[in-house]
């Protein structure tokens, strides 16, 4: 994708010189077309709320950064306006917000590079050896990992409830896929020599060949 493509789809790209230099310095390295679509969409996405903040992208400091980020929490979801992210609390999921911030920063080092400014106001997560509290220094916005969801006693006695209304197929389904810890994908592709009878009881053969596990 040429950066003049670019400032076509993003014009805000072409109003400043060091962020159009900056997308063509990735596009002559060779990055994938969908690296570059999603970094100019980032910086676009920056450059545009400086403009309406009347910031200097230049030379904008953390609080600058901190406005671009009070912009991205609040926007609505796309499925929705009433939909919120849960590992967010707002429109935009955690991790949609991270990959915003990441061209932001890129920039920002080229910048620093080129010796146009001095620091990054877009804070990295490190860690430290020998400092308290073990080091550990946020980001500008916290990275949350989303733990799997656990239903609990009462939500697995309404899924089991729910199950036995259903055909015996759709009930050994959900058998197998519990007893034999097997993925949605894994599932669907079972066949019948894949099910091992022994002992009265039917296990799923392919799933022990692969992990090594019982069941």
């Amino acid at each position: 994708m040429a950066a003049a493509g670019l400032e076509d789809k993003w014009p805000v790209l072409g109003r400043h010189e060091h962020a159009a230099g900056w997308l063509r310095v990735w596009i002559d390295l060779g990055r994938a077309p969908r690296t570059i679509d999603a970094y100019a969409r980032g910086l676009a996405e920056f450059l545009q709320v400086c403009e309406d903040h009347g910031m200097d992208p230049v030379t904008a400091n953390r609080a600058d950064v901190a406005v671009f980020v009070r912009e991205l929490t609040g926007r609505p979801n796309r499925r929705g306006t009433n939909v919120v992210s849960l590992d967010s609390g707002c429109g935009l999921a955690n991790a949609t917000i991270q990959q915003r911030l990441v061209p932001v920063r890129l920039f920002f080092d080229f910048l620093i590079e080129e010796g146009i400014r001095e620091s990054n106001p877009v804070g990295r997560g490190r860690y430290t050896p020998g400092r308290r509290w073990g080091g550990q220094q946020r980001g500008l916005v916290p990275r949350v990992v989303k733990l799997p969801w656990i239903p609990t006693e009462q939500q697995w006695c309404e899924i089991l409830a729910v199950a036995a209304a259903e055909p015996p197929r759709n009930r050994v389904m959900l058998a197998l896929s519990y007893d034999a810890a097997l993925r949605r994908e894994e599932l669907c592709s079972l066949r019948t020599d894949d099910l091992e009878r022994a002992g009265g009881c039917c296990g799923c053969g392919r799933r022990r060949r692969r992990t090594g596990s019982s069941g």
